[in-house]
């Protein structure tokens, strides 16, 4: 049979977690059981274990957004402020992987996700420079190899956002905030991407658009966008959105299991339910 939304997601009732922040973006679940998020305007990045309340966790945060682990379990972050990725180092402190391509600065890296080999996939829209377009001249979709080396994907999309990799590592997922849609490029063996197609078209009369997105351990994917967390087929089938109290920003899989959804909307943190289980991240 079909699989369905109720099939997906358990509860569709969002539990307010927490309140009170500025705007919430990039949370990431570390195995060893607590959240990560970004405050972005609060220059923080917060630390949650259930239960507990959150705790500031590195501030400044460079005006973090994005955030994820590497292979080796250290947190690499998208800065807007620092206009940069950034990867925490031995000593605690956050340094540079990457914050320039063809000599000149990035414009504000937005969102990451990090390749089995220790690649990282991140997009680079103007959100944290606005209205100054930046030195680029376009927004990218970059790659940056273990060997400190940049490579631009695409600069073709509008406004490049959230993004992620399939089960098998073979599509890149990247949201297009602007033309509220995600494209799905191949990836070859080299990891450079080809033609992408439009796997959903988020072109409705609800507010909002594209923005985080993550996979649960079935290839399904979860997209903040308009009206609230759309759940989508890999096939691009969409499945139905799930509500919130506030317009959703970006979500993870978190919980002992992988099973709880965190998402960051707004001045708040929420979680609901799911039957499949999200991936981990390292």
């Amino acid at each position: 049979m079909p699989v369905t939304l109720n099939d997906l997601v358990s509860s569709q009732t969002p539990v307010e977690v927490a309140e009170g922040f500025q705007f919430t973006e990039g949370p990431v679940w570390h195995p060893d059981g607590y959240l990560l998020f970004s405050d972005i305007p609060a220059d923080t990045i917060y630390s949650y274990a259930p239960g507990g309340v959150p705790e500031p966790c590195i501030s400044p945060s460079g005006n973090s957004n994005g955030l994820t682990f590497d292979r080796e379990g250290n947190l690499v972050a998208c800065e807007h402020g620092g206009r940069r990725v950034s990867r925490r180092g031995a000593s605690g402190s956050m340094e540079t992987v990457v914050d320039r391509h063809n000599g000149k600065p990035l414009n504000s890296p937005n969102d990451i996700v990090v390749h089995s080999s220790g690649a990282i996939f991140f997009t680079d829209p103007p959100y944290g420079i606005d209205p100054d377009p930046g030195e680029q001249g376009f927004n990218g979709v970059y790659r940056a190899d273990t060997d400190g080396s940049i490579t631009l994907l695409s600069q073709s999309m509008n406004r490049p956002n959230g993004l992620a990799l399939s089960i098998d590592e073979s599509v890149l997922y990247v949201d297009d905030s602007r033309n509220r849609h995600v494209l799905a490029y191949p990836l070859d063996a080299g990891l450079g991407v080809g033609e992408p197609c439009v796997l959903v078209d988020m072109d409705v009369e609800a507010q909002g658009g594209p923005d985080g997105m993550k996979l649960d351990s079935q290839g399904n994917l979860y997209v903040t966008g308009p009206g609230g967390l759309w759940v989508v087929t890999p096939e691009g089938e969409h499945l139905g959105t799930v509500e919130f109290p506030q317009l959703p920003a970006n979500l993870c899989f978190g919980g002992p299991d992988l099973s709880t959804i965190y998402v960051t909307a707004r001045t708040g943190l929420y979680s609901i339910q799911a039957n499949v289980p999200g991936m981990p991240v390292f």
